[in-house]
């Protein structure tokens, strides 16, 4: 496995293949890598109840600007100026995407946007492409959000995609969106881990924390998501008759309540 394949899918990694699943293989994943990883770790699977551990954390992270990353404001749109649904939202009521605030994303970003989300978390055997699922609309409703998280997020990931098709034209003379898988995984080698990046990449390497930590939000708060890393929570039981003999075994404890 080469330097940039270690970058790309180990070294402290969130998949959606299970833990049986070894290396990297395009039909399945692409990782979603740690910021507190490193390039020289060995490779290290991780289970699903640790990749649900790890996407929990996101809600945390969520708040979190990114980091590495200066946003230049003068290049994005002016944000949204609607005051939001208030300190008393009715939760009964649903809401359609841009019903409550005008969205961000053009149809180009749109589908630059599309692009990289199913980069990372693309259609196999565990689950559907990221697109599938409304990750794109989650992103653009939540830059879009005129609360401060959210609105620092707004030129990170503006910023961030313009960059990617530029960076694309400058590379092969197409939009992102335009390229053959190869061709994008290059890019995203070069930005997918922030302490690697070359220099003339950390800027980019921030916008893709960040754009993947927002993808990883989305994606594994569906139910598609959840069967993914093999969450069988929100499900009613008739009984509950305690955790299995095997997992009381391998913890040398004993079940006490009945």
């Amino acid at each position: 496995m080469s330097d940039e394949e270690s970058i790309w899918s180990s070294a402290q990694a969130v998949q959606k293949t299970p833990a049986s699943a070894h290396g990297y293989d395009d039909k399945t994943s692409v990782s979603l890598i740690a910021e507190g990883g490193s390039p020289g770790l060995p490779h290290r699977e991780f289970s699903r109840r640790q990749a649900l551990q790890w996407v929990l954390a996101v809600a945390a992270a969520s708040a979190l600007p990114a980091a590495g990353y200066a946003p230049a404001a003068t290049t994005t749109p002016a944000a949204s100026t609607i005051k939001g649904y208030g300190l008393d939202p009715d939760l009964v009521q649903l809401h359609k995407p841009g019903s409550l605030w005008p969205l961000t994303f053009t149809a180009d970003q749109r589908k630059t946007a599309t692009a990289l989300a199913d980069a990372i978390l693309p259609r196999d055997e565990y689950g559907p492409a990221a697109s599938e699922v409304g990750v794109i609309a989650l992103i653009d409703e939540w830059i879009s959000a005129p609360y401060p998280s959210q609105q620092a997020d707004r030129p990170v990931i503006l910023d961030g995609l313009a960059w990617l098709d530029a960076e694309s034209t400058r590379r092969v003379q197409k939009p992102f969106v335009a390229l053959s898988p190869d061709q994008k995984r290059a890019i995203c080698d070069d930005i997918c881990y922030a302490q690697a990046a070359q220099p003339a990449f950390k800027k980019a390497a921030g916008f893709f924390n960040r754009f993947r930590w927002l993808s990883a939000a989305a994606y594994y708060g569906t139910p598609e998501g959840w069967t993914a890393i093999g969450y069988i929570g929100n499900v009613p039981l008739p009984k509950f008759d305690g955790p299995p003999q095997e997992v009381l075994d391998k913890l040398g404890v004993t079940q006490t309540v009945s």
